[in-house]
């Protein structure tokens, strides 16, 4: 009984993630969804996504960031933006760090990054400047509102934003920095807290590909997986899905384990 319960749930978290992608499938042509084999309990998500476009570390071995002659910044330095920051930090790049509680920079400060007391001053020190926001507000406000990075983005600049925003933000934010001449790429990160700590983040990006491909060792500092999608909302509308199935499972994985544990008390 127990192994049937198992089985049914398997198929039920395979067809809810089936049904979720299905829907979202006309955002992105070149990308094929298919379920995973299940074999043991308990499983990895019950999907898998092949992208035509995905662009996997260089086959030569991880990419050093210290290797590139760009400056970095970052704007937002919370639970996520933190670890990022740091991991860029220990692997020798030369980062500007900017958060709205300065003392939250200190630490990082010490370790070797320097200071600005605007996004605006971060983005005009450094070539790329990366933002890690709390909430699209947040993330529309330090990009372009007072003193925001847009004042400080020139031609040549880049400007990632590693935020989860929903579309209509990004292409929004992504407007106001490319009308600078600035290039402009949205990654939205799946993973929490310990992941961003241990460099095991996964990527979904979109926007300027010239940007991408610069930025790439960076994120390879940050992350174990990067994902190129295209134009900007993209990545925003990915993040969607990663979120929905991820949701779903979670639910239709605690009602089988109340339903089992209902069945023992019987």
């Amino acid at each position: 009984m127990t192994l049937l319960l198992v089985k049914t749930s398997h198929q039920l978290l395979s067809s809810a993630a089936m049904a979720t992608c299905s829907s979202f499938c006309s955002h992105f042509p070149s990308i094929n969804f298919r379920a995973f084999p299940i074999s043991s309990f308990p499983t990895k998500q019950p999907f898998s996504v092949s992208f035509k476009a995905f662009s996997a570390r260089a086959s030569s071995g991880p990419a050093k960031a210290d290797e590139q002659p760009l400056s970095i910044g970052f704007l937002g330095i919370g639970i996520m933006g933190y670890p990022m920051a740091q991991n860029l930090i220990k692997a020798g790049c030369d980062v500007t760090v900017w958060n709205r509680t300065k003392g939250k920079c200190d630490p990082l400060t010490s370790m070797g990054a320097k200071y600005r007391p605007s996004p605006e001053e971060v983005a005009a020190a450094c070539d790329v400047t990366f933002a890690m926001l709390a909430d699209p507000e947040s993330a529309v406000e330090v990009a372009f509102g007072n003193q925001g990075a847009a004042s400080g983005m020139s031609p040549g600049k880049g400007y990632v934003d590693v935020s989860t925003v929903d579309g209509g933000a990004s292409r929004l934010i992504s407007g106001h920095i490319k009308a600078t001449g600035a290039s402009f790429l949205e990654a939205p990160v799946s993973g929490s807290k310990k992941p961003a700590e241990d460099g095991q983040l996964i990527f979904l990006t979109a926007g300027d590909k010239s940007l991408y491909e610069k930025v790439s060792p960076f994120l390879d500092v940050m992350g174990k997986s990067r994902f190129y999608l295209g134009e900007v909302g993209n990545g925003a509308a990915m993040k969607l899905i990663v979120n929905m199935v991820m949701g779903r499972s979670y639910i239709a994985t605690l009602l089988l384990f109340g339903y089992l544990f209902c069945s023992c008390a019987d």
